[in-house]
């Protein structure tokens, strides 16, 4: 199996897992997350996740599962002998990187979940639609307004749709409250203020014994993962953490 990644910058590193249909280039190139972090003096890892980017693709949901593409990152940071990183995840890889703190909670020095609020315990609904607007034919046979969404961001991004939707159909394993309370490393929950995918963030951050909420004012789900509001914020908790 193949993992696509790219590693850039020195100095403290951080790894990057980007958010369901997306990629490196798209979640943390081009909105320039990791010219902004190598700019900060920081060795930057973002990972391409199974069925996405680059990486190798598998169209039996049982391949995926946010547990399973943790493993990956692991691997990852085994490969380039990193013992301890910063992890940031934006939607679904926020929730692969709260897997990553629980099962190897020595290699996290501090995450931040973006994108996913109270959501990562609860889930954040029914994959069906989204996993059939990715399999439609056709974009304009969709009428549900998520799943069409998804499918136009899919195409938009060149994607391997029928990937995607086995990665859609396993992806969101819920986090039972107890376990979120176990990560006790520093958290930045940073979700957008018009976001009505990820639940609540500052629920999810009382769950936790070192975490915080950074609102992204007037941003939905789509679009906050490029504010320079979430950028200053993430350096000022990266650098007031690590003081």
């Amino acid at each position: 199996m193949d993992i696509a990644y790219l590693d850039e910058g020195e100095g403290d590193p951080i790894l990057l897992i980007h958010g369901f249909a997306s990629n490196k280039q798209v979640n943390w190139v081009y909105p320039g997350w990791v010219d902004t972090l190598v700019k900060n003096g920081r060795r930057v890892i973002a990972i391409d996740n199974r069925g996405h980017g680059q990486s190798s693709k598998f169209y039996d949901p049982a391949a995926y599962g946010a547990p399973i593409m943790a493993e990956d990152a692991r691997r990852l940071l085994d490969h380039l002998a990193i013992e301890a990183v910063w992890v940031m995840g934006y939607s679904m890889g926020a929730r692969i990187s709260a897997f990553l703190a629980l099962n190897h909670p020595q290699r996290i020095k501090g995450a931040i979940f973006g994108g996913l609020g109270y959501g990562m315990v609860t889930g954040v609904g029914d994959p069906e639609p989204i996993a059939g607007a990715l399999e439609a034919e056709r974009l304009q046979d969709i009428g549900d307004r998520t799943g069409r969404a998804f499918r136009a961001f899919a195409d938009q991004t060149g994607s391997d749709r029928l990937a995607l939707a086995a990665c859609m159909r396993s992806s969101r394993q819920k986090i039972s409250e107890d376990d979120v309370a176990r990560i006790d490393v520093p958290v930045l929950v940073a979700v957008g203020t018009k976001d009505d995918i990820a639940g609540s963030p500052q629920k999810l951050a009382d769950l936790m014994p070192n975490a915080q909420v950074l609102d992204i004012p007037g941003r939905d789900h789509m679009v906050a993962v490029g504010d320079k509001v979430f950028k200053a914020g993430v350096l000022a908790f990266l650098g007031e953490a690590a003081a």
